[in-house]
């Protein structure tokens, strides 16, 4: 479709005999690239001609013709005779290609608007992520930001070892003393005893744990190394956990199709699993801040590190090329080098 959007100016004496014709040997799908064609002839106000020339075995015809029109055609066929090779022009045809048109217009839209659905999902979670990294990012103090994810970490692993069988439904001490013993606090900080009570006494005592814990690091150190040392800890912690929910999404949106055969809505399901799999990974983010909070040591070599690496080759600095080793030509009347005494031509030379 040479000349879209251009203006084709009639030479001399094309205005007197009837402008610009253009022929076209098929019909889009799309009604639009029709119309652009056809606007190729009459630009501007000058005269012009269109035709257009279809073959009953265009795709377009063979595909969302019908029955209906292979039977007119037939029968149009057999009345002309089979020598008449002249075109067929009847109404019915342009109702069959106009339809056919439409259909697929409208299955195109149905597509493109599926995809803007699946997409929705990524965006308000990639907003949800990406206003979390400009709040610790542009913050001077994100002490608060932490601790409030401390204090969600701390509430999930209590009532995840909640004894529901027991008629008070105390805290199963063993089970929690187990996990929380190294993983988040440190040999001889907690009371395995304390630990055997109701969830909100449970999570009181530990939260003064946690408070004299980060009190302490906060003391020792500098308000501002403190907390860059927490920017950079839950920067990295949240860059690493969202790369790997987008390949997750990624894998998801692939195989989601297949839920149409057991009679189910794919973009439902996507959306299901997908806010699944956000919370999981909110979940797993602020679980993993808390153990390196509690647990890391501060030092003074403390960087950011970058999780997404770049994929180019180059590192845009000048690499040194090493320089090829080269050994001393030794002559034919040399001593020879293998301390014989002897000149070479006689010795290794021959």
């Amino acid at each position: 479709m040479a000349g879209r959007g251009t203006d084709i100016k009639l030479g001399e004496g094309v205005v007197e005999i009837g402008g610009l014709a253009v022929l076209g040997t098929e019909r889009h799908e799309s009604r639009r690239i029709d119309n652009q064609l056809r606007g190729r002839a009459g630009r501007q106000g000058d005269p012009g001609y269109s035709r257009f020339f279809l073959s009953a075995e265009d795709d377009l015809l063979r595909r969302f013709g019908g029955d209906s029109f292979k039977n007119r055609l037939e029968m149009l066929t057999k009345t002309r005779g089979s020598n008449d090779e002249s075109p067929i022009d009847f109404r019915f045809f342009s109702r069959v290609v106009e339809r056919a048109q439409n259909q697929i217009e409208g299955n195109n839209f149905d597509r493109r608007k599926t995809v803007l659905q699946y997409d929705e999902v990524n965006r308000k979670q990639r907003e949800v992520i990406y206003a979390q990294r400009s709040d610790i990012l542009f913050q001077k103090d994100v002490k608060d930001i932490a601790i409030g994810m401390v204090e969600r970490s701390i509430n999930i692993i209590i009532n995840n070892h909640i004894n529901y069988e027991d008629k008070d439904q105390k805290v199963n001490n063993n089970e929690l003393y187990k996990i929380l013993l190294g993983r988040y606090f440190a040999p001889n900080t907690i009371s395995k005893s304390k630990l055997h009570d109701t969830p909100e006494n449970v999570y009181q005592y530990l939260i003064e744990i946690v408070n004299t814990e980060i009190k302490n690091k906060e003391e020792k150190f500098q308000e501002e190394k403190f907390n860059e040392f927490l920017k950079a800890v839950i920067l990295r912690v949240v860059d690493t956990y969202w790369v790997q929910h987008i390949d997750q999404m990624s894998e998801l949106r692939q195989g989601i199709g297949l839920q149409s055969y057991a009679q189910m809505n794919p973009l439902r399901e996507y959306q299901d699993t997908g806010f699944r799999l956000f919370n999981d990974m909110v979940v797993s983010i602020e679980d993993d801040i808390t153990r390196y909070i509690l647990r890391a040591q501060i030092r003074d070599n403390m960087q950011r590190i970058q999780v997404a690496k770049p994929t180019h080759t180059s590192s845009g600095k000048e690499e040194t090329k090493r320089k090829p080793r080269t050994a001393a030509k030794v002559g034919r009347n040399d001593p020879c080098p293998c301390g014989s005494g002897k000149k070479y031509k006689h010795c290794h030379g021959r």
